[in-house]
């Protein structure tokens, strides 16, 4: 559970959410921003105005993040990631689809490192 190649992706894997948590709540003037077109320009502008969901997310991103960096509660830190996870492929999978490689790369590390941590999710399914 605690090789160094967990360890890597449990860190890239935190850094990554660390950092587009933080761009959800803090906009980066040095971030090349990416515009959304189509339904998905109108999805993400849906979620903006409601004022909250993308805070609420980038809050629990954030959160996840450090969890995964500190490496306190991974198993729970990777249970709550794995609905974001979800919605970041389908999103990317159904209105946009330049980001789907990044967005496969979330759920493979967090596929990946649920796996590896496999035995403290086993009580869950008997």
């Amino acid at each position: 559970m605690n090789s160094t190649f967990t360890k890597i992706l449990r860190i890239v894997l935190g850094l990554g959410l660390l950092f587009f948590g933080i761009s959800k709540l803090i906009h980066f003037n040095f971030m090349p921003t990416h515009i959304y077109t189509g339904e998905a320009a109108i999805f993400i502008d849906s979620l903006s105005e409601t004022g909250y969901i993308l805070k609420v997310i980038g809050v629990l991103e954030i959160c996840i993040g450090l969890l995964l960096l500190i490496n306190k509660s991974v198993p729970f830190a990777l249970i709550l990631l794995a609905p974001i996870s979800v919605n970041i492929l389908l999103f990317h999978l159904f209105l946009d689809t330049p980001g789907l490689i990044l967005a496969m790369v979330v759920i493979l590390l967090n596929l990946i490192l649920i796996y590896k941590h496999w035995k403290t999710y086993r009580p869950l399914f008997h």
